[in-house]
């Protein structure tokens, strides 16, 4: 078999997501996925083994394999699945789960009755019901106060609708068009990759397409195991801390144990603070996911996601910690404690491995949910969408300013025209802050005040911007950098500070202020060079008396 052959239909499997990828932007309703981008497509074949994904977030790295594998544990047997079926869950504490708002639809791909492939992908959903306005909430103490649960269930049987589902979905949601517009445009993604899968069998041939992918697979581990051996082998030991739980309690610690060797990759959590009562959990599944983030990251970045090339990574950890949580924990805000698992081992690797990972950076999703009455429409409305902030130095170069954290990924922030359009807000302050930090002989970047002012009556904010305490972390002699957090500005001039925050009421008139911290600083801030510093001071980056203070210029 010609290998030409073999990396064209992997070429075409790539393609395929990426059309995937495409077609549920186009589609759906919602701004967190058409403008954030805040949802993965992939392809698997029949064992779940990832072939292809196309990433908007990378949180969810490890979920599109694994909610599929789920899937055949329990669609197995007189129970198999059968074509035309097309399968949703949410189910935080298995294959693929993360929160309730992330909501994965799989879909079986058949060739002449033959199960030969799954397209699948997992988007945030900004309305899922619960006790607050977008699903999400900081003092949720168990998930049956987060939104609607969907475990492994059925929406199409044969072909057919599940309408009692849709109804189910509609009765329970505060934005229901949008909500169901979501879950048909996820539909439409699937059967646009399903088609594609068909075609390249059809143009080369079921036994061809199968040597393909087992091919691409094995090419996945062999390239992850020749970037192993440049990590120095080794037992590297570190402990990070969620700061909060939602009702002032912590810090919980988290602790991991990585073990590098040729050819394993071992990242062990056990030892990590049990799950909290609050929304700050993170389940098993979430924790993978967060690992083999920082592990592509590491060994093949460059490479198109595979499920082979994460074959060398294990992760481990007892059940019931903060990083394992279990049912019924409460797990709505998993993201902040996936992003601090990520910077654990990021700060752990970073000193071996300085030409890979820079300095720290804002370590958290800085999540913003508004909502309220539109002042126009007089229509209900949730704005849902991730901030962007600094990200720390590195070995040659400055951090970068106003990016989105490693657990968003490849996803955006909402452009101002939507926002203003959409919701009743008004952005009255999008810039870079300069209060301090980060400096070094690369300065760490920037972070980001975001000032939305309430336009309209009866508005509330829910938000977590954990390091609202702890400052991003700087390298080789680098300051470290700043904080996150968020405030609420009242009309009448009074502030309050927060970190974590449920259904805070709002005013016409009131400013939320978004905080985005400074990434950490690389190399000694004696080390840079005059101009730089001036050409800094010029731009704002730093103040002059911070250049005196810190950098003697």
């Amino acid at each position: 078999m010609e290998k030409f052959t073999l990396e064209i239909i992997q070429d075409a499997l790539v393609a395929a997501g990426d059309e995937m990828f495409k077609t549920l932007e186009r589609t759906s309703m919602s701004p967190i996925i058409y403008e954030s981008l805040d949802y993965a497509v992939g392809i698997t074949d029949t064992k779940g083994e990832l072939l292809a994904q196309g990433n908007g977030v990378t949180a969810f790295l490890a979920a599109l394999d694994a909610v599929v594998k789920s899937t055949l544990e329990k669609f197995k047997g007189e129970n198999t699945l059968k074509e035309g079926d097309i399968v949703i869950a949410n189910t935080p504490y298995s294959g693929g789960g993360t929160h309730l708002s992330d909501v994965s639809i799989i879909y079986p791909v058949f060739y002449k009755k033959e199960l030969i492939a799954f397209t699948v992908n997992k988007a945030h959903w900004t309305e899922l019901g619960g006790t607050f306005p977008g699903s999400v909430s900081t003092v949720a103490t168990e998930i049956y106060q987060e939104g609607l649960h969907f475990p492994f269930i059925k929406v199409k049987l044969e072909g057919v609708f599940n309408h009692a589902i849709l109804d189910l979905i509609k009765a329970n949601v505060r934005l229901p068009e949008s909500t169901l517009g979501d879950l048909h445009a996820g539909i439409a993604a699937a059967e646009v990759g399903a088609k594609r899968v068909v075609s390249i069998i059809e143009k080369y041939g079921l036994e061809t397409y199968k040597k393909a992918t087992e091919d691409f697979l094995n090419y996945g581990e062999r390239m992850a195991i020749e970037a192993l051996k440049t990590i120095p082998n080794g037992v590297y030991e570190g402990e990070s801390a969620i700061e909060d739980n939602g009702f002032g309690e912590g810090p919980f610690p988290i602790k991991a144990k990585i073990t590098v060797t040729d050819t394993e990759f071992i990242a062990d959590f056990n030892g990590s603070h049990p799950q909290v009562k609050g929304a700050t959990n993170l389940s098993f599944s979430g924790l993978v996911t967060g690992c083999r983030s920082l592990f592509k990251a590491i060994t093949t970045p460059q490479m198109d996601a595979n499920g082979g090339s994460f074959r060398p990574m294990k992760v481990l950890c007892e059940p019931g910690t903060i990083v394992s949580a279990e049912a019924p924990s409460a797990v709505s805000v998993y993201y902040e404690v996936l992003i601090t698992s990520i910077d654990l081992i990021w700060k752990i690797l970073a000193p071996l491995i300085p030409d890979k990972l820079p300095a720290g950076h804002l370590r958290s999703v800085c999540a913003t949910f508004i909502s309220g009455i539109h002042q126009d429409t007089k229509q209900f409305y949730i704005q849902a969408e991730p901030l962007a902030g600094g990200w720390g130095a590195s070995a040659t170069h400055d951090g970068n300013r106003g990016q989105l954290s490693c657990g968003s990924g490849e996803s955006y922030n909402i452009p101002i025209e939507i926002r203003e359009m959409r919701y009743g807000i008004q952005v009255e302050q999008y810039a870079f802050h300069n209060e301090g930090g980060g400096y070094g002989e690369f300065q760490g970047g920037n972070g980001q005040y975001l000032d939305y002012k309430i336009v309209s009556n009866g508005a509330h904010v829910t938000a977590a911007f954990l390091g609202e305490k702890t400052k991003t972390w700087g390298m080789n002699g680098g300051y470290d950098g700043s904080y996150n957090y968020f405030k609420i500005i009242r009309k009448n001039g009074e502030e309050t500070r927060h970190n974590l925050g449920t259904n805070i009421a709002l005013e016409k008139g009131d400013i939320v202020r978004c905080v985005t911290a400074t990434g950490g600083g690389y190399g000694k801030p004696a080390d840079r060079p005059k101009d730089y510093v001036a050409l800094d001071v010029k731009n704002g980056y730093i103040s002059k008396s911070e250049a005196k203070e810190f950098y003697n210029v």
